[in-house]
């Protein structure tokens, strides 16, 4: 058998991890021993436990990182969705107020208001003669509008004023609906 000295180890030293079989025991322990049948438990170091307690503040830390960021994120979520919208918003009016300037420029011409003379409102030129297609039901087909009749103050003085309502629910308060008498079923 070798001696220490010829393996390589110092003198007074402990021998050298592959030469031993079982991790040394700790002082006051006794050496576990397995059983057959059972799994080794893995070694525990200091840093090895599953939740540190610079861990836990780490992990709290960042769940109120992402709670503050998640609010924001959403709050620029909702602007951009509006800026958005207020976007297109503004190309709809662009739009439009491109048609109403198209619209003008088309009143300035006189053929333009000559034409739409002659479709609204059935105007035809001197020498022309102008006629009408009168439908089943008796009206023209086609036929402009009829204008509406100018409203008269008889409607307007149908409608009671506002004091005339007001003084009249005073009245009203003052006499009181007689209450209804219970039906009494058999």
């Amino acid at each position: 058998m070798p001696s220490r000295r010829e393996s390589g180890a110092r003198p007074g030293s402990r021998p050298s991890s592959r030469t031993q079989s079982r991790p040394p025991a700790r002082r006051g322990e006794a050496p576990k021993r397995r059983t057959a049948g059972t799994q080794p438990e893995p070694e525990r170091t200091r840093g090895s436990r599953n939740l540190t307690g610079r861990a836990a503040v780490v992990l709290l830390v960042l769940g109120a990182l992402i709670v503050s960021y998640a609010q924001s994120l959403r709050v620029w979520f909702d602007q951009h969705q509006q800026i958005s919208a207020l976007n297109q918003e503004i190309r709809d009016r662009e739009k439009r107020v491109g048609e109403l300037n198209d619209e003008i420029a088309r009143w300035k011409d006189d053929a333009y208001v000559k034409a739409q003379a002659r479709q609204r409102l059935g105007w035809v030129m001197p020498g022309e003669i102008g006629y009408r297609v009168i439908g089943a039901d008796g009206k023209p087909v086609g036929a402009p509008p009829e204008p509406s009749a100018p409203t008269d103050g008889t409607a307007d003085a149908q409608k009671p004023t506002w004091y005339t309502k007001l003084w009249g629910s005073v009245e009203g308060a003052g006499n009181p609906p007689a209450p209804a008498s219970p039906k009494v079923t058999r």
